[in-house]
């Protein structure tokens, strides 16, 4: 069964993914790279052996894929960008595969900025890219990377089609909380992971706090400069990789974004916004 760690792009994933991976994949909570590996993202060639050249085929493959891995009798945490949904009459998951969903979300205003660095676009692309409910993660697959076979639609539907899908557990966390309480919406997200894998044992907090410790956004800066990171993207237009880890608390989108730009994605974003307490 599958735990997912789901979100849009830039709003947390990979921070939430950290943290798990460092209080239950290592014996101390200390943090590396290398942890990661045990929260696949999906779809992945580790799931995929057979060559996927596009999102049509990666869909078709996606409930017959999660059927094998029910199989295994394994939890597994996966990462995805997926909307909760169908893609061309293909349904990402369903409560027969679904274990529970960790669903981050983040401050549209924000997460444009980080989009623009991530996928080197502009700001008017990086609003296109959030506003079009057709749109998959990309239209082309960079180095084998399975992921992007992932049919995002925009921020607000990526959103929502979590928050509504039925019959799965699921907990939302707002990238915001992370920031501003870390300790607590930590607690909250382990709380959550092992009430549903029915696991009965005690939260050790000494483990708990250094997960939180050795996870902070300046420390994953510093790994990254200094050994690189596999999540980087690397764009075959200009050969450039750009840092995945770029602007942590510094991203501030009242300094970062033409006033244009936050009332477009203020409006378009409206109803969502006020609800999540962004407006």
């Amino acid at each position: 069964m599958i735990i997912w760690i789901a979100s849009y792009p830039k709003c947390g994933n990979t921070w939430v993914r950290s943290l798990l991976s460092a209080y239950y994949f290592s014996k101390d909570g200390e943090f590396n790279f290398d942890l990661l590996k045990n929260i696949k993202q999906f779809p992945s060639p580790y799931f995929f052996p057979n060559k996927i050249n596009t999102i049509e085929e990666a869909s078709a493959s996606w409930i017959p894929v999660q059927k094998k891995i029910k199989e295994t009798k394994k939890v597994y945490f996966l990462k995805t960008h997926n909307v909760y949904g169908a893609y061309k009459g293909n349904n990402f998951t369903s409560p027969d595969y679904t274990l529970g969903a960790i669903n981050i979300v983040r401050d549209p205003r924000n997460v444009i900025t980080s989009l623009m660095n991530h996928f080197l676009i502009n700001e008017e692309d990086a609003l296109k890219m959030m506003s079009n409910v057709h749109r998959n993660l990309r239209d082309r697959n960079d180095k084998d990377n399975y992921a992007t076979y992932s049919f995002i639609s925009s921020w607000d539907k990526n959103y929502k089609s979590w928050k509504l899908a039925k019959n799965i557990n699921k907990i939302f966390i707002r990238y915001e909380d992370l920031e501003d309480n870390i300790d607590k919406t930590f607690l909250k997200i382990i709380k959550f992971t092992n009430e549903v894998m029915k696991k009965n044992d005690e939260i050790d907090f000494e483990k708990l706090k250094k997960s939180i410790k050795t996870t902070e956004f300046d420390l994953l800066k510093k790994k990254e400069e200094k050994d690189g990171f596999d999540e980087a993207i690397y764009s075959s237009d200009d050969g450039e990789t750009r840092a995945f880890f770029n602007l942590g608390k510094n991203n501030n989108y009242k300094k970062l974004l033409k006033n244009k730009t936050i009332k477009s994605i203020e409006e378009l974003f409206s109803k969502e916004m006020k609800e999540l307490g962004y407006l």
